[in-house]
C-alpha cells in the first residue's frame, strides 16, 4: 500500500470510528430568537475548545423551537415560553426544562428629537397595546412624563408576526397588570394582537421600529442595546420607575428562588415581581432537552455543552444584555443532568467544572 493510499484510508477510518482523530458530534437546535446573541457566542467559543462538537442553532421563536424538538427534528429546543402540560404530555414526558439566562423584554420606540427615556406605567402600556392610547402627546403619557416635550405622533404599535417567547413574557406581563388585556387577549406565544404591525423575531420587530417613526414594539433587552434603541422606564408593581439592566432583572428572579427547589421543573414565571427595584418584564430562557435519547454521543455531547453554558457560558451573559442565573440553581441544574439518559445509561461524565 503506498503513502497515499495509507493517509486517505486513515483519514476515512477516523472520520467513521468514534473516537478517531477526525470524528465530530453534530448538535443541532432551534428555537427562541430571545437568546439568540449569546446562544451563538456560546457555540463558538465551545467549538474553540471542543472541535469535536459542533453545535448550531436556529433562531426561528420558541413555538417554531418547541415544535422541531417535539417532532424530533432537533436535539435540543428554546424557548422563553415554557411548554404547557398538554404538550408535555404528547411527548411522553420526555423533557427537561433548563434555564440558562435571564434576560428582560423592553417596549423599544422611534421617537424623533426626544432625548429623555420615556416613562410608562402598566396601564398605560397596556393601553397603548389595545389600541386606547393612539397619540404620544396623549395625557396620560404627558403626564408621567414631566418636563419631556412629546410629539402630537401617532403611536404605531410592532409585535410578532411568528409563535414567540418573547411575546410570551409581554402577553404574560400584560396580562397580570390588565384585566382588560387578560379578558380580552390573555397570554401566549401567540394572540391576537388588538393592533399594530408584525415582524418576525426579535430581529424583525428592531428592524421595523427602527424604520417606522412614531413606532412602539417589545425586544428582547440584548437586541435594543445592539441596535442602539431607546426603550421605555416601566412602572413596577411597588410602584417604582426601573430601567431594564442586569440588576433589576436579577432583583425580578430573586422572590421566584423563593418558588423553586429540589424537586421544581423550573417553569416559573417572574413577571410582575414584587420587588422594589425589580424590572416588571423579566424572564427565564430555557433550552429543552429530551430526558431519554437514542444517540449516546450526541446525548453526552450535549449534557458537556449545556453544564459548560451554565458555568464558565455565564461570564459571557452581562456583556451580551443577560443577567446569569443565580448559582444558587446550579445543583439542581446538574441534577437533571445527571438523570439523563441514553440506552437505559447516564451520559453524565462528570466535566471538569463539576
Amino acid at each position: 500500500m503506498n503513502r497515499t493510499t495509507f493517509l486517505a484510508l486513515a483519514a476515512l477510518l477516523g472520520a467513521a470510528v468514534p473516537g478517531g482523530a477526525t470524528a465530530q458530534t453534530q448538535l443541532n437546535g432551534a428555537g427562541a430568537t430571545f437568546p439568540n446573541i449569546i446562544y451563538q457566542n456560546w457555540m463558538l467559543a465551545y467549538n474553540q475548545t471542543h472541535p469535536d462538537v459542533k453545535l448550531n442553532y436556529q433562531s426561528i421563536g420558541s413555538g417554531g423551537g418547541i415544535r422541531q424538538f417535539s417532532d424530533g427534528t432537533v436535539d435540543f429546543g428554546g424557548t422563553d415560553a415554557p411548554m404547557t402540560d398538554s404538550a408535555i404530555a404528547a411527548i411522553g414526558g420526555n423533557v427537561l426544562h433548563i434555564p440558562t439566562v435571564l434576560g428582560a423584554v423592553v417596549a423599544a420606540y422611534n421617537l424623533e428629537g426626544v432625548a429623555q427615556p420615556v416613562r410608562l406605567t402598566s396601564d398605560v402600556l397596556a393601553d397603548i397595546f389595545l389600541g386606547k392610547v393612539t397619540k404620544w402627546n396623549d395625557a396620560r403619557i404627558a403626564s408621567i412624563n414631566s418636563g419631556v416635550t412629546l410629539p402630537n405622533q401617532d403611536i404605531i404599535v410592532v409585535h410578532r408576526s411568528d409563535g414567540s417567547g418573547t411575546s410570551f413574557v409581554w402577553t404574560d406581563y400584560l396580562s397580570k397588570v390588565s384585566p382588560e388585556w387578560s379578558q380580552k387577549v390573555g397570554k401566549g406565544p401567540s394572540v391576537n394582537w388588538p393592533v399594530g404591525l408584525g415582524g418576525r423575531g426579535n430581529e424583525g420587530v428592531a428592524a421595523t421600529v427602527r424604520q417606522t417613526p412614531g413606532a412602539i414594539g417589545y425586544v428582547e433587552l440584548g437586541y435594543a442595546l445592539i441596535n442602539k434603541m431607546p426603550f421605555a422606564t416601566l412602572r413596577n408593581q411597588s410602584g417604582n420607575f426601573v430601567v431594564a439592566s442586569l440588576e433589576s432583572v436579577t432583583a425580578a428572579a430573586a422572590g421566584a428562588m423563593k418558588d423553586m427547589g429540589a424537586t421544581t421543573d423550573f417553569r416559573v414565571s417572574i413577571t410582575n415581581s414584587a420587588g422594589a427595584q425589580a424590572y416588571p418584564a423579566a424572564s427565564f430562557t430555557w433550552l429543552l432537552i429530551h430526558k431519554t435519547y437514542d444517540d449516546s454521543a450526541k446525548a453526552r455531547a450535549l449534557v458537556q455543552f449545556v453544564w459548560w453554558a451554565e458555568n464558565d457560558g455565564q461570564a459571557k451573559a452581562p456583556e451580551l444584555g443577560y443577567a446569569p442565573l443565580p448559582k444558587e440553581l446550579r445543583p439542581w441544574i446538574q441534577t437533571r443532568l445527571k438523570s439523563i439518559t441514553a440506552g437505559g445509561r447516564a451520559v453524565w461524565k462528570g466535566p471538569a467544572t463539576e
